[in-house]
């Protein structure tokens, strides 16, 4: 008897080709998994283009395009790299654009959006090439750890800086404690209790739990705003797309903008598929994600679809962590997550209305879980050590993921030249110090 187009058949499929029963996982898990990543990162459809427009982008049509990119890009992920990561803009990357080239430079927005679309060119051709991978398999085995553990302070600083727990602080300090007081951080310090109780009482789907429960709760009290309504039409994308210059982003001037955009990539790329998977446990006995490539090709290829569709530079996001940690393994969480942003093109209202305390807070949370891997690097071994915690301290501290990572891959040969011991390092090792360096003598950094 024949099943082919039955439902049951159909179901069977699904679960052997996202490999179901080899990563121990199952539907529920899953769409746990995906719902809490979109949650989690579901702010950059109204953080990104806010911060492009700034710059000249027009708004709304930046808004259609970061929800295009990250569906292309989570999509990619879900059928052909089959891991649990969402793919949007990238935060770090839209500021530097946005602030440093267009505005600082003085370059207009669609000659930015040429660099971008320039910088993911070079992403593919890397990486159809596997020169990315083979770099990424390259990676010293302690920094690897230190990018789970940076990135797990990365979090966390962009949790409490967004529920309001941590804020800029006066002359004197550059941060200080936000007013506890205010209904905002008392709501994310309850979320953020809840889930951690949640978590250890062993509740699935602690996360989600987490923050649905406390949105409803914030709505009730008047502490967060309902959704405004339910449906909506998404901006029209025609003022941004295919609204990018290309020529002029191969002039003198602009060139260096494409080299930083693509080291910054190229790097935060690696280190969030490494520092992800380890939590999720992906990796392999030496440390290395299988078909790295797939995950990359997929990175790739969103940035240069979302530089058409008119965004900034687009990679693997950070925020994925939480929905691994909700329990998420395979592709199909991706599928959810991608699912999701394209139900977020009509009901923007519904989905939008989940509250910084709420999201803050869980982002906080999963920061906690990521620095389990700290225990792995070395600290008796210096030369293993220093480049390990600069590249922690960086990350944190500058508000950037890829200052710390470069920052390490250049520090770490270097220390092992000092401790005599070269023949620890591979030629990978040297490409990486050698991308680091160009990115460090290339930075504008006058125009920060």
């Amino acid at each position: 008897m024949r099943l082919e187009g039955h439902p049951v058949s159909t179901g069977i499929h699904m679960r052997k080709f996202f490999k179901f029963d080899e990563l121990g996982t199952n539907y529920r898990t899953e769409i746990v998994g995906g719902v809490t990543t979109f949650f989690a990162m579901a702010y950059i459809v109204v953080v990104n283009p806010a911060i492009l427009s700034e710059a000249g982008f027009p708004k709304d049509a930046s808004m259609t395009a970061t929800i295009v990119a990250a569906v292309i890009g989570t999509l990619l992920m879900a059928f052909y790299a089959r891991r649990p990561f969402a793919v949007a803009p990238y935060m770090a990357e839209n500021a530097f654009l946005a602030y440093t080239v267009c505005i600082a430079m003085g370059v207009p927005w669609q000659t930015a959006l040429g660099a971008v679309c320039l910088g993911g060119v070079i992403f593919v051709i890397t990486t159809a090439l596997r020169i990315r991978s083979w770099v990424a398999t390259a990676m010293p085995d302690s920094l690897k750890h230190s990018f789970a553990v940076g990135i797990g302070f990365f979090m966390m600083f962009i949790g409490l800086n967004q529920t309001g727990l941590v804020r800029l602080g006066d002359t004197g300090s550059p941060v200080r404690i936000g007013v506890l007081s205010s209904p905002g951080p008392l709501l994310a310090i309850f979320c953020m209790i809840l889930i951690c109780v949640l978590m250890i009482r062993r509740v699935p789907a602690a996360i989600l739990i987490g923050m649905l429960g406390t949105s409803a709760i914030g709505y009730v009290l008047g502490i967060a705003e309902c959704p405004t309504g339910v449906v909506s039409l998404p901006p029209s994308l025609a003022p941004t797309f295919l609204k990018l210059d290309i020529p002029a982003a191969l002039t003198r001037d602009v060139l260096p903008v494409v080299l930083v955009l693509f080291v910054l990539d190229f790097v935060d790329t690696m280190g969030t598929l490494v520092g992800v998977s380890a939590r999720a446990g992906l990796l392999d006995k030496n440390l290395n994600l299988a078909e790295i490539e797939k995950p990359m090709m997929a990175d790739a290829v969103a940035t240069v679809t979302g530089a058409l569709a008119g965004t900034s530079t687009t990679g693997t996001y950070i925020e994925s962590a939480a929905g691994i940690e909700a329990g998420a393994r395979s592709g199909f969480a991706s599928l959810v997550t991608a699912a999701m942003f394209i139900l977020c093109l009509f009901f923007a209202p519904v989905f939008l209305a989940v509250p910084a305390p709420a999201y803050g807070a869980a982002l906080v949370v999963v920061g906690f879980l990521m620095l389990a891997p700290v225990k792995h690097i070395p600290f008796d071994d210096y030369s293993e050590l220093f480049p390990a915690v600069v590249t922690i301290m960086l990350m944190s501290f500058t508000y950037n993921i890829a200052f710390g990572m470069t920052a390490g891959f250049v520090l770490y040969p270097l220390f092992k030249i000092v401790s005599g011991r070269t023949r620890e390092l591979s030629w990978g090792t040297w490409v990486l110090f050698a991308i680091s360096a160009l990115f460090f003598l290339l930075y504008p950094y006058s125009k920060v």
